[in-house]
């Protein structure tokens, strides 16, 4: 099968982890398909162009990075007509070189819904994928709620990384027979249990106390303040200090510093910036807790590669985070934005004894074998019809 993917959401060699779980499902897909990659780069108009290269693994998807405009804030009635506007031509041309049999639109709008205005140049089913943040945050815009519903109504099909995705989709109009929920999956080869006193060690992380870890950006939806005020407050009730690890980069970090310093416990909060998915693995396999307090989520999924770890979670109670989150061996689920149920939540998964051997198994259903299988049920399916 010959499958063409378009998103903006997918790397390049400046932007390593942009997209990186969509650029992971397709070299997953290229055991079985053929591949190629048209990336548009949405930009302001009186931006000056930069070519993008594709990082060294991804050039086995010959990707073309296009230039898009985009109008922020009062685009909804014109941003994916830009991108549609700015792909109709590579996409004639892609047609003619690598004649496509279904399509893959990866982020709803403006990607997915760009891709329903070039029928004609497409000649060939779209799939597209709902990731989370799309959903979350444009089905509230009544204007691009209209469009989304519109063209995933049209589509062969779209696949939604949780239950709570295509139930949100199908509440907003689109029909339900279009919407396939499917996991994303793990790599086991690399998540998995460690050492976690050697471990420890390697990292420079204390040996004689636990470890909170969190693996995000730091952005307002993903609520990493509310971790560290948690953090500030569950050492002092339980009469020790908590190590806590943060991995990732973004606008927060700054504050988060400052926060951590002034809530008396800075010295054991330690943001280590943005790491490698093996350094990821790494830090799962010594922690004692992963803590996801997001406003928004579909799946996430370092919550699975913690589960491959052996690793408990505690997490907010936000979308699709209650499908895999759904045992009490594997962590707590609390209300979002509630400082101190997050902080008691963490205090009693710390205190209780992981069965580590329960978890795994719970990670065992989500592996890259079984999603890459529904995948390609559903690209056949869109294909024969």
């Amino acid at each position: 099968m010959k499958v063409l993917f378009v998103s903006n959401l997918f790397p390049d060699a400046t932007a390593p982890g942009h997209g990186q779980i969509n650029a992971t499902v397709l070299h997953q897909l290229a055991r079985h398909c053929e591949i190629r990659v048209i990336a548009p780069r949405p930009q302001l108009p009186f931006k000056s162009w930069r070519a993008r290269a594709p990082r060294e693994e991804d050039q086995l998807f010959k990707p073309q990075y296009v230039r898009t405009f985009y109008v922020p804030k009062l685009g909804g009635p014109w941003n994916h007509r830009l991108m549609a506007r700015a792909l109709h031509e590579p996409i004639r041309r892609m047609r003619a070189e690598f004649p496509f049999d279904v399509v893959l639109g990866a982020w709803v709008y403006p990607d997915a819904c760009a891709l329903d205005l070039l029928d004609a140049d497409l000649q060939a089913p779209v799939v597209a994928i709902a990731q989370g943040t799309d959903v979350h945050s444009y089905l509230h815009m009544p204007l691009r709620r209209h469009i989304i519903v519109q063209a995933l109504s049209r589509a062969a099909a779209t696949i939604t990384r949780s239950r709570d995705l295509a139930n949100r989709l199908h509440q907003a109009g689109v029909p339900f027979m279009k919407l396939r929920p499917i996991y994303n999956g793990v790599d086991t080869a690399m998540f998995r249990p460690g050492d976690a006193a050697a471990l420890r060690r390697e990292l420079d992380l204390p040996t004689d106390r636990q470890v909170i870890l969190y693996v995000g950006n730091f952005l307002p939806v993903k609520n990493p303040l509310l971790l560290i005020s948690a953090h500030a407050r569950l050492c002092p009730a339980i009469g020790k200090p908590y190590e806590l690890v943060m991995i990732g980069t973004g606008p927060l970090a700054a504050k988060a510093r400052k926060l951590a310093d002034a809530g008396g416990f800075g010295a054991n909060v330690r943001l280590v910036g943005r790491k490698s998915p093996a350094e990821v693995a790494r830090y799962m396999q010594a922690a004692d807790v992963l803590c996801v307090p997001s406003k928004q989520e579909g799946v996430p999924n370092v919550i699975l590669e913690g589960f491959a770890c052996g690793l408990r979670t505690v997490a907010t109670r936000v979308g699709g985070i209650p499908e895999v989150l759904d045992k009490d061996c594997l962590g707590q689920l609390v209300p979002s934005a509630d400082v101190d149920a997050l902080s008691q939540a963490l205090g009693q998964t710390l205190r209780a004894t992981p069965d580590r051997d329960a978890i795994l198994r719970h990670a065992a259903n989500f592996s890259w074998a079984r999603t890459t299988e529904r995948y390609l049920s559903v690209l056949e399916e869109v294909r024969a019809r």
